[in-house]
Parts: C-alpha cells; sequence; structure tokens
C-alpha cells in the first residue's frame, strides 16, 4: 500500500514539475518549435554532412544550420522588410484618399449590373458594403503599418529569439538520435508504439513544412509575377500575401486575383482581366492541385478534407504556427486511433 502511495505521489509531483516546466518555456515556445522543426527538416542533409565532415558533431551541425540560414532565414528577412515597406506605403495612400476601395466597387458595380441585382435580392446595403471594405482596406493595410513599427521597435527582443531558435537547433541537429532514445526510454507507451509515433511527427512536420512552403512560394512567387506584368500596384505586396494565403487549402491564392480579374472586367480591361484570369486558374490554381498533393497529401497520409480542416483549426487556435501543428495533430490522431485498433479493439478470431 505504502509503495502504491509512494509511486503516484511521485507521478503526480512529475506531472506538475513537468506542466510548470512547460509553462515555464511559453514565451519561447515559438523559437523553441521552429527549432524542433528545422531539426526534422534538416536532419537528412545532416547526417550527410556529418559523413563528409567525418563524424565531426559540432562542426556538422554548425555548417548544416549555416546553410539553413542562408538558405531559408537570409530570404525570408529581405521578402519581410520589403512586404512591411509595400504595406506601410498601401496605408498612406489609403489614408491620403489616394486610393479608394469603395470607388473600386462602384466600378465593379457599373461594370456588372447583374451584380447590383443580386444585392438588392439579398438585401446588401451597398453602402454599408463599402464602408466594410474600406474598413477592412484600412485595418488591414494599419496593421501591417503597425507591425512594421513594432518589428522596428522590437528588433532586440526578434533576433534575441532568432538566436535562441538556432540555439536550440543546434543541439537538435547534433544530438537528435540521443534525444529520442531517450524520450523513448521515459514514456511508458511501448517502444514499437513510440517509434511508430516519432515516425509519424517527423514525416507529417517535414511534408507540411515543405510542402506547404514549397507551394506557399511558387503561388506567391506566380502572384506578385502577373501582378508586375500587369502593372497592378503593390506586387510584391499582393504576392506575400498570396503566399501566406495558399498555406489555406483549396481557396488560397484565389482570394486575392480573382477579385482584382474581376475589377479588371468591370473597368473594361478585358484583355488584362482574361490574362490574370487564364493565369490564375492555370498556373497558379495548377500549382496547388499539382504540387500539394504530392508534397502534403502523400506524405501526411491524410485525406484532403481532413488537411483542409486541420490546417483552418490550427490557424484559428495556434496563429501562423498551426499550419504546422494543425496537420500534425490530425495525423497523431489518425496514428494514435491506427495503434488502439490494431492492440485494443481487433476482431476476435472465428471460431473453426
Amino acid at each position: 500500500m505504502g509503495g502504491k502511495l509512494e509511486d503516484r505521489s511521485f507521478l503526480l509531483a512529475l506531472a506538475g514539475v513537468t506542466l510548470l516546466f512547460l509553462y515555464l518555456l511559453k514565451p519561447f515556445f515559438g523559437a523553441v518549435f521552429w527549432a524542433c522543426v528545422i531539426g526534422l527538416i534538416f536532419y537528412p542533409l545532416h547526417r550527410r554532412v556529418l559523413q563528409w565532415l567525418k563524424g565531426r558533431p559540432n562542426l556538422a551541425a554548425l555548417t548544416t544550420l549555416t546553410l539553413c540560414v542562408v538558405i531559408g532565414v537570409v530570404p525570408a528577412l529581405f521578402v519581410l522588410g520589403s512586404f512591411f515597406q509595400e504595406g506601410v506605403a498601401l496605408y498612406q495612400r489609403l489614408q491620403s484618399g489616394e486610393l479608394d476601395p469603395g470607388a473600386y466597387l462602384d466600378r465593379i458595380r457599373e461594370g456588372f449590373p447583374v451584380i447590383q441585382g443580386l444585392l438588392e435580392r439579398f438585401h446588401v446595403d451597398l453602402d454599408n458594403l463599402k464602408e466594410q471594405i474600406a474598413g477592412a482596406a484600412v485595418g488591414g493595410s494599419r496593421f501591417i503599418a503597425q507591425n512594421a513599427v513594432e518589428l522596428g521597435q522590437g528588433t532586440v527582443q526578434f533576433f534575441v529569439s532568432l538566436a535562441i531558435m538556432i540555439y536550440i537547433a543546434f543541439f537538435i541537429l547534433r544530438d537528435g538520435p540521443s534525444l529520442v532514445t531517450l524520450l523513448v526510454r521515459a514514456l511508458p507507451l511501448g517502444d514499437e508504439r513510440e517509434h511508430l509515433l516519432f515516425a509519424k511527427f517527423a514525416e507529417v512536420v517535414r511534408a507540411t513544412v515543405k510542402g506547404n512552403l514549397v507551394v506557399a512560394v511558387v503561388q506567391g512567387a506566380l502572384g506578385g509575377l502577373i501582378f508586375w506584368i500587369l502593372d497592378i500596384y503593390g506586387a510584391l505586396l499582393w504576392g506575400v500575401v498570396m503566399a501566406l494565403l495558399s498555406l489555406i487549402p483549396v481557396v488560397g491564392a484565389g482570394l486575392i486575383w480573382a477579385p482584382v480579374a474581376i475589377y479588371l472586367f468591370a473597368t473594361g480591361d478585358w484583355v488584362q482581366g482574361l490574362v490574370l484570369t487564364g493565369f490564375g486558374m492555370g498556373v497558379i490554381g495548377l500549382a496547388d492541385n499539382i504540387l500539394r498533393p504530392i508534397l502534403v497529401g502523400r506524405d501526411t497520409k491524410l485525406p484532403d478534407y481532413v488537411v483542409l480542416l486541420s490546417t483552418l483549426g490550427g490557424f484559428v487556435l495556434f496563429g501562423m504556427n498551426g499550419f504546422v501543428i494543425g496537420p500534425m495533430v490530425a495525423a497523431l490522431f489518425v496514428a494514435f486511433w491506427g495503434i488502439f485498433i490494431r492492440d485494443f479493439n481487433s476482431a476476435p478470431e472465428e471460431a473453426g
């Protein structure tokens, strides 16, 4: 009796200390999370570098991280800086009245009278809709401008978080196998199950991050390119927005280029409207339809609707980190239930 009480007390204290430690790491959740993601994505490269350097783990991890920074971090910082610059310029033009979203809606209504009839049929107040669109445009650009200011003011904090992320990623790359072995020994789920779950976790993170980022970069670059060719204001800004929206399956970049195409048709720019529509459906959309199932759905082995719902839920609960966390949770959910069905709920053998 005493032994059981001691064991239960110890397990309770263990759970309490673990939760307290996780709460202690809460301010650094983003840095720790992306350090783990970097470690998982770049570990295959790290193994090759380790072989090339003949088993020098510290130098191999440092070399891999340097490649990671050059390939991913530096270009991302450059694009982010340009994005905020164009966002601030857009906010200033909206504030000065140089750009009027309500006027664009009026031109669409004039170009397509049927839209006016549809709005009236569904009892939509056009003036109220114009105010909402104008408010959304000003609010969105103000958000970008404010974050640009906060980014400038919080540069030290940003680079501290970046340094923490890289520092933790170094140890995850260097000590990855030993950390996994330690977790397998510590968790009381059974070694076979734990290896299966860790493998699934790594597989989903790699597929989700690499797949979604590749799709986002390709769609954002294609969207920005066609906007630049058609001389549409803020090509880089809208390219980045399309890249971010493309993280949401199915809808994605079409939320940007489709309304712009409608506006071009409404104002009589039929050639530009046809070019943008054809390029959006035949190139930008096709990139999503071809690349996402290959890079995300096939590797995660999740149905498209599960990927969509888990991604949207992840965005709502975890912000930008959610495009990884959402599908990861969904994949672990499927893996856990698969193990349960296999080990605990298998059909009894029929009597001979």
